[in-house]
């Protein structure tokens, strides 16, 4: 494994690691998925240089757009969470109430 890979993995397994232990805000979570996400698109853009196909170019801009996406939703959620319960921290939140 080169050091390029190893750096890339580290970060993704880093970004897990926040999402699944640190789960005190809605926004410590939303910036691990974002990093997680950065560390993808970044591996897939070096894949697809190293490998030197067009077609394989195209998964890293179509990982971006869902990041885009996923990121305005999740923000989406965090402004109507502080909106509903006055504070973004997931312990807050009940799933059982409408």
């Amino acid at each position: 494994m080169t050091p390029v890979h190893f750096s890339f993995t580290s970060a993704f397994i880093l970004g897990l690691m926040g999402l699944a232990f640190h789960r005190t805000h809605l926004l410590s979570a939303l910036l691990c998925l974002e990093g997680m996400m950065l560390s993808l698109f970044i591996a897939l853009s070096l894949c697809a240089l190293q490998m030197k196909a067009t077609g394989y170019s195209v998964a890293p801009m179509l990982l971006l757009a869902f990041s885009a996406c996923e990121a305005s939703a999740g923000l989406a959620l965090l402004v109507a969470t502080a909106r509903t319960h006055g504070t973004d921290h997931l312990q807050s939140l009940n799933l059982l109430q409408c």
